[in-house]
């Protein structure tokens, strides 16, 4: 093996090769040199990798400065920065070292999808190829031309919360196509994305809609009714929004979406529980931007804003199927109720009769409610025009 000029005559000991880059289950073989007037033989020599002492038998002397040794099937590197190979002499200094890259080249970036927030950036995210490790330090560049006319360029706001990610910000054009794609690299190799073309208007997103008010309906115990107003970003533009409502007990966390709310800025939600919180949110989705024939992108949820159902004032129903311990109830219901008309009827008989005839019509009309109201909560609850 011969050496670099400058490495003989100016380091005490050197590991050649210095910082390779490997393949995943490549075998390697490197040698540790020793400057003579060092007076150290070959033979007293050892390696470490990441710190643990290497077996002899991987060892062969090559000359009385140079000890090699042979590592076969290298599996990946640990971290980014390498694997540590570290040659020593028999008393356990360190003469010198050298980094292991060992990893796999990309593959092609998948799942690529770009977004506009009120026209005013285009974003893209995508995903690696594969299972996504290459072991190796691996630069993803997202980039983009117009369509026809345009000369490439490179994206250069790479976002820090999402690793997979990058805005452009300057020098949008609308009503003009671009071609995007993402390309890999690291020192074993390099893929490309699939190509998509858009237009920035048919993939905008708005803020989430603001001054979002969720209020009671009257004594209604089974209604919200829900205000919002548009994203202001696109007040000017023309275009044609889309709302979402979601909904959801305080003490659940599923939610329950409206999916038919429509243009309108304000809706009723029906066929919810009496005296209960509800936590409501709402999005927006803007169609049709400036004559785009595309739907755009849901916005994210507004803030949760929450509010709460009259409690219920109904009676107990009459159930001819209830239990004893209802029969007995009611029975208690009627003596207290008859025992209420003596008193404030002055003894009338008729006036009981008529007062009694009135209460069990709102017990009837109670039991149907009630049932009303329990169908409602599976589920189905509506949204109307205040």
């Amino acid at each position: 093996m011969v050496l670099p000029f400058h490495l003989v005559f100016c380091d005490v000991a050197i590991i050649y090769p210095q910082d390779p880059v490997l393949r995943m289950g490549s075998n390697l073989t490197a040698s540790c040199w020793v400057h003579p007037d060092l007076g150290v033989h070959a033979s007293s020599l050892f390696w470490t990798l990441n710190g643990q002492q290497l077996p002899s038998s991987l060892y062969r002397v090559l000359s009385p400065t140079n000890l090699s040794v042979t590592l076969a099937g290298l599996n990946a590197s640990r971290q980014t920065s390498g694997d540590n190979l570290v040659c020593h002499n028999h008393k356990g200094h360190i003469l010198a070292g050298s980094c292991l890259y060992v990893g796999m080249p990309p593959q092609k970036p998948v799942n690529l999808t770009c977004w506009s927030r009120n026209t005013k950036d285009l974003t893209c995210s995508w995903a690696p190829g594969g299972k996504g490790e290459t072991n190796i330090s691996t630069q993803y560049r997202l980039k983009y031309k117009l369509r026809w006319y345009g000369t490439e360029k490179q994206c250069e706001d790479y976002t820090h919360t999402q690793p997979y990610s990058c805005s452009i910000t300057q020098d949008l054009h609308l009503f003009t196509p671009y071609e995007i794609w993402v390309e890999a690299s690291n020192q074993l190799g390099r893929a490309t994305s699939d190509v998509i073309t858009l237009d920035i208007l048919d993939v905008v997103t708005t803020d989430p809609p603001s001054g979002v008010t969720v209020s009671r309906v009257g004594q209604l115990e089974d209604q919200l009714s829900v205000r919002w107003e548009a994203p202001p970003a696109l007040k000017d533009f023309l275009f044609q929004a889309k709302y979402q409502i979601r909904y959801r007990l305080e003490d659940s966390q599923d939610w329950k979406v409206m999916d038919d709310v429509g243009n309108q800025t304000s809706c009723r939600l029906a066929g919810l529980r009496p005296g209960t919180v509800y936590f409501v949110q709402v999005r927006c989705n803007p169609v049709g931007i400036y004559g785009s024939r595309k739907a755009g992108i849901w916005s994210e949820w507004s803030h949760p804003t929450a509010a709460s159902t009259p409690h219920s004032e109904r009676l107990m129903s009459c159930d001819s199927k209830s239990s004893g311990d209802s029969n007995s109830t009611l029975r208690r219901e009627l003596k207290q109720f008859f025992g209420w008309v003596r008193k404030h009827a002055y003894g009338c008989s008729s006036m009981s009769m008529k007062l009694y005839d009135q209460w069990r019509v709102l017990m009837q009309k109670s039991h149907k409610a009630r049932n009303q109201v329990g169908k409602h909560h599976q589920g189905r609850g509506t949204c109307t025009q205040p």
